[in-house]
């Protein structure tokens, strides 16, 4: 079976150079590129579908760093356990455990490790939100003004999809300088009205403060 070196290099916006990553996985060996200009927050990346189609059992996927892939714990869950799916490994350059390591059992076991940090982080994340959550509900029951009716979009949300969207427009409301109610829309693929139902939620259960409250 022939194990190739597969790279993929992403920057955030057209005007800026995808040069240095390049230089970096070409150096390293990578046989295949797949490079692209696109938000790390967006999940729809052409490149980083193409890339892992591409990939195949024992395959060696190479990036810069980990941010590359992903930006957030979830999104970098998702990618590495669908790079493990594939039976590929990960070799992240700026990484000096990954350095010099060619033993092919090791670096599957070092891919299996990162994954695992990425879930426990991507859980300690949802466990923070939910007791933000939790405050802000007992405070709004001690006002009277809790109204107690599962939403649609939360930490909660029995649907896994609606929950993973409810945590990445908390996190983009979060941001500094702040990202308007229509650009979140325009990345999550939800209505302009659904961002503004779940921030006003946000804000009333204390995962977001009125600082936060600024799109």
């Amino acid at each position: 079976m022939l194990i190739i070196k597969v790279g993929y290099a992403r920057v955030s916006s057209t005007d800026q150079n995808l040069d240095r990553q390049l230089a970096a996985l070409k150096e390293s060996g990578v046989e295949k590129l797949f490079a692209e200009k696109v938000s790390g927050k967006n999940t729809d990346r052409p490149e980083l579908q193409r890339m892992l189609h591409f990939i195949r059992e024992k395959d060696e996927v190479v990036v810069l760093s980990l941010d590359r892939l992903g930006r957030s714990s979830d999104d970098l869950t998702a990618i590495i356990d669908e790079i493990r799916r594939k039976g590929a490994v990960l070799n992240i350059l700026d990484l000096p455990s990954f350095a010099g390591i060619q033993d092919p059992n090791l670096k599957a076991l070092l891919t299996n490790l990162v994954l695992e940090i990425y879930k426990y982080t991507a859980e300690e994340e949802r466990r923070k939100i939910r007791e933000r959550q939790q405050e802000g509900i007992k405070l709004a029951k001690e006002r009277g003004v809790y109204k107690g009716r599962q939403r649609e979009y939360s930490a909660d949300s029995r649907n896994p999809r609606k929950r993973y969207l409810y945590q990445q427009v908390i996190k983009m409301l979060r941001t500094d300088p702040p990202i308007t109610v229509a650009e979140i829309a325009r990345t999550v693929g939800l209505e302009r009205t659904q961002i503004y139902r779940i921030k006003k939620y946000a804000i009333a259960d204390g995962v977001l403060t009125n600082e936060q409250n600024r799109q």
